[in-house]
């Protein structure tokens, strides 16, 4: 325990910390960071789709362009800065059901990757909603005022795929009487 408290003083007096606050107030994780991000996310995708045939410098203007300017407002900042910290909460809860799930069900089974699917992405949703009401954005207060009205309406959608999922299975017909054969359609 005496550790812990050792490398927790340290950590917020120490070099580790002097570190990371002179980052911050050079504005390393306001601007910088999500600036990578961006750029990284632009360049990547322009690369991938192929809209300027191969041609990585205009991808890498484009892409240095649209990072520079979406950092010019303090929206990108912001959100970052709310988005990421509830993301990897999510990660995390999303992870200890993984371990758990691998230690008692057979990974093998379809039937529990949709339902970690789903976990992941009603977390997604969760993680989305909170960022936009803590930023102000009206479909933050929307969601938290009638989260039980969607919750219900996709628990519904979700039965009645379920039914009809189940009730497209084709089964081959059996006879009750063993010589009774019915003729094919």
């Amino acid at each position: 325990m005496g550790g812990l408290i050792f490398l927790a003083s340290f950590v917020e007096s120490g070099a580790i910390g002097s570190l990371l606050s002179s980052w911050e107030q050079a504005g390393f994780f306001s601007y910088l960071l999500p600036f990578l991000l961006i750029f990284a996310l632009i360049f990547g995708i322009l690369n991938q789709i192929h809209l300027f045939k191969n041609n990585k410098a205009i991808n890498g203007i484009i892409a240095l362009v649209v990072g520079f300017m979406a950092l010019q407002f303090p929206m990108v900042p912001q959100f970052f800065s709310e988005v990421f910290p509830r993301l990897g909460v999510g990660l995390a809860i999303i992870l200890i059901i993984m371990i758990l799930a691998g230690m008692f069900i057979d990974p093998e089974k379809a039937g529990i990757m949709y339902v970690l699917l789903g976990v992941g992405v009603i977390i997604t949703i969760v993680v989305l909603v909170q960022t936009a009401g803590s930023l102000g954005w009206s479909s933050g207060s929307w969601w938290q005022e009638n989260w039980q009205l969607i919750v219900g309406v996709v628990f519904i959608m979700a039965v009645i795929a379920i039914i009809v999922g189940a009730g497209s299975k084709k089964t081959p017909y059996k006879s009750l009487w063993p010589g009774l054969v019915m003729p094919e359609k």
